[in-house]
């Protein structure tokens, strides 16, 4: 336990949040050194996802909800199916809101979660757990060494279960928590800085970003409506006026308006184009 939040209780708001932001600087610094296994991740899941396969965060409590959140965000963000990426939590949707009195206990439920997801030799799983000893967490890795699939595990204590018996292990030991045991803390924020790597890096290696753009986003709001335009405008140097127009012709398919632009060619071709690279931007730009 933190010696300097013995006396959490007597401490003013500002003294607390100075801690709290003391803890947090050590986060980055930790994750740091995991990166080469996180580079490992990276490569894994990728091939899997070149071969057909699909990526499946498993977890339980703030772990399981920081999986959901990541999967959740990639199909709008790159344009992929929410099937490719997946978020599977203890307790099953209702626990993204409530506490689900021993959903993170029950091993049976673990396995259960695996079978109906049709988990296979193709797919990638990564089981998600602070301690890396939750049972839900540790039946569904089990169940998805049996079908074949690479699994990478991710926690924060070492030599912990979840990181025995895996393709890639990935191990951020934070140290104790400010709040005694509060792992939606440090455990937390490292979790969430290593998905975000993961879900990113993979996705530039799939094709599904240029430069430093989302060249698949999902055009589904006014915000990603104007973010769209910026990014034909940018990267098809033509101008914002020229940019809705193509995007009005493609029905908001940034890629294909991009390759109009720069190629000076039709919907057809553009599509036709991209079709030859499968989808890759960088291939013909």
């Amino acid at each position: 336990m933190l010696s300097q939040s013995h006396n959490l209780h007597k401490m003013s708001a500002l003294e607390i949040v100075q801690a709290m932001n003391s803890e947090d600087k050590n986060v980055a610094e930790t994750v740091k050194l995991a990166l080469p296994e996180i580079a490992d991740a990276v490569n894994l899941i990728a091939d899997r996802l070149f071969q057909g396969g699909r990526l499946i965060y498993v977890g339980a409590g703030t772990s399981g909800r920081l999986g959901v959140m990541d999967a959740s965000e990639c199909p709008p963000t790159f344009g992929v199916s929410p099937e490719l990426i997946q978020g599977l939590i203890a307790g099953g949707v209702s626990a993204l809101t409530d506490e689900i009195e021993g959903a993170e206990d029950d091993s049976i439920a673990g396995e259960s979660v695996m079978k109906n997801t049709g988990v296979n030799r193709k797919d990638v799983v990564l089981g998600l757990s602070a301690s890396g000893r939750t049972p839900f967490v540790l039946a569904a890795m089990e169940y998805a060494n049996q079908q074949c699939s690479a699994r990478i595990g991710l926690a924060c204590e070492m030599n912990s279960a979840l990181l025995k018996n895996v393709d890639v292990a990935i191990c951020v030991p934070v140290g104790p928590e400010i709040l005694y045991g509060s792992t939606r803390l440090k455990a937390g924020t490292a979790q969430k800085m290593i998905l975000n790597m993961l879900s990113t890096a993979v996705m530039v290696k799939l094709g599904r970003v240029y430069k430093n753009h989302m060249v698949d986003l999902q055009v589904s709001n006014i915000k990603l409506v104007r973010r769209a335009e910026v990014i034909v405008a940018e990267l098809g140097e033509v101008s914002q006026e020229t940019a809705v127009k193509l995007l009005k012709e493609t029905g908001n398919n940034v890629k294909t308006a991009i390759v109009m632009a720069k190629r000076k060619i039709n919907v057809l071709e553009a599509e036709k184009n991209l079709k030859a690279v499968d989808g890759i931007l960088g291939k013909i730009l």
